[in-house]
């Protein structure tokens, strides 16, 4: 590893390492603390610049001078790469491609119609409670923002939990061809899905997206399924994760939670802690230099790779009070970049803080301290996020009494 602190570089953690996934947050910050940027390499070898503290994330996020098109790459861009018929979504576009596909979707996450989705989002949720009694990943964290987001697009019943068990073995893959089968899988879903919808339109999202391809151009057949993928996609992902998180980090701060069950003023405050401290997005997506560009005393050459350090940035104690104290009573909540900044700052924002409000909403009122436990955590370069929380065992749901024994009285 290459850093702009040549004498320290030989004690500095290697990032993106297996090391690395035992304890990403710990990693960062001693990156962090040592310099502003770092020279380094991905697990597959690709050179990467990484950005680790907020004064210098939070503007790049927004500066033109980096792109997040793989056209500008210097070289072949070699990282986490989708095959091309799910790659072309707004996550890989600048300029008049990126403005064209986000109003096409962006009159779907309107404040106004997010609000109108409250009720069934408060439904979804109480039905996940219910049926919350040994694992909160399995039973209330990854079926909630699948059934809303599966709600939106109309996704049959029989076919949520498969989806969502492809997008979690692509973003952690076992191995290689647990990736291939799991790309294989979405693709093919979301191609029969939108042949039928193609068949029978709906009152919903992708019928929409579906008459702009077929009736006004306005979009190609890979760039339709591609923005379905990531709408479905990065909607269960990021609020699964984030939910998963932020309550086990709520259930080890007890004066904190009881607050928050005397108080629902600091609910506001609660969702964007859960956002800076426990959102699953190690890193933003990356981008490319435009133009050579000076960053914090380096130079980034034009074509090369920038990794900007959200997770980093999020407990930078030169922003944040205290950071690696989960804190719901911030003063300024706000100031956290789990959503981004500038044009690609998130487009379902409004939506996945209205699931985190009513989740906690919902569950506050049985949550105890330090009711989770055997925490099972999946760390990549690019996330880290809990895939198993168990309920402790006096906090499980007391089964029903079965009926009585044959000769019983």
């Amino acid at each position: 590893m290459s850093t702009l602190t040549p004498p320290e570089s030989s004690r500095l953690p290697e990032p993106f390492t297996a090391a690395f996934t035992q304890r990403p947050h710990a990693v960062l910050a001693e990156l962090r603390e040592a310099a502003p940027i770092h020279h380094v390499a991905l697990p597959d070898g690709s050179p990467v610049w990484l950005v680790t503290r907020d004064a210098d994330v939070r503007p790049l996020l927004a500066d033109p001078r980096l792109s997040v098109s793989k056209r500008h790459a210097r070289t072949r861009w070699a990282g986490f790469a989708l095959p091309p018929e799910l790659d072309a979504n707004l996550l890989n576009m600048d300029g008049a491609d990126h403005l064209r596909l986000r109003r096409l979707v962006s009159h779907g996450f309107t404040p106004r119609r997010v609000a109108a989705l409250r009720g069934a989002i408060e439904a979804a949720a109480a039905s996940c409670a219910e049926a919350l009694t040994t694992d909160l990943v399995a039973e209330f964290s990854t079926p909630l923002p699948l059934t809303v987001m599966s709600d939106l697009f109309e996704v049959p019943e029989a076919d949520r939990r498969p989806f969502a068990g492809w997008i979690s073995a692509m973003l952690a893959p076992p191995s290689a061809r647990a990736a291939a089968e799991a790309l294989a899988g979405v693709h093919r879903f979301l191609l029969e899905l939108v042949a039928e919808r193609r068949a029978a339109p709906r009152d919903d999202l992708l019928s929409t997206l579906i008459a702009a391809r077929d009736e006004d151009d306005r979009l190609s057949e890979e760039e339709l399924i591609s923005l379905a993928f990531l709408l479905l996609g990065a909607g269960i992902e990021n609020v699964q994760h984030t939910l998963s998180a932020g309550l086990l980090a709520l259930s080890r701060e007890p004066e904190q939670l009881a607050a928050l069950q005397a108080d629902p003023g600091l609910l506001p405050g609660a969702v964007e802690e859960f956002l800076r401290y426990a959102h699953p997005n190690l890193v933003a997506l990356r981008r490319f230099a435009t133009e050579p560009l000076e960053v914090a005393g380096a130079t980034i050459p034009r074509g090369d790779t920038v990794l900007l350090g959200l997770a980093s940035a999020n407990r930078d104690p030169r922003r944040h009070r205290d950071p690696d104290r989960f804190d719901i009573r911030r003063p300024d909540p706000a100031a956290q970049l789990a959503l981004g900044q500038g044009v690609h700052y998130c487009l379902g924002a409004p939506l996945a803080r209205l699931e985190l409000t009513v989740a906690l909403t919902t569950l506050l009122p049985r949550l105890r301290p330090h009711c989770f436990t055997d925490p099972a955590w999946s760390t990549s370069f690019r996330s880290h996020a809990l895939s198993r929380l168990r309920l402790a065992p006096a906090d499980r749901p007391t089964p029903p009494p079965g009926p009585p024994r044959a000769g019983n009285a």
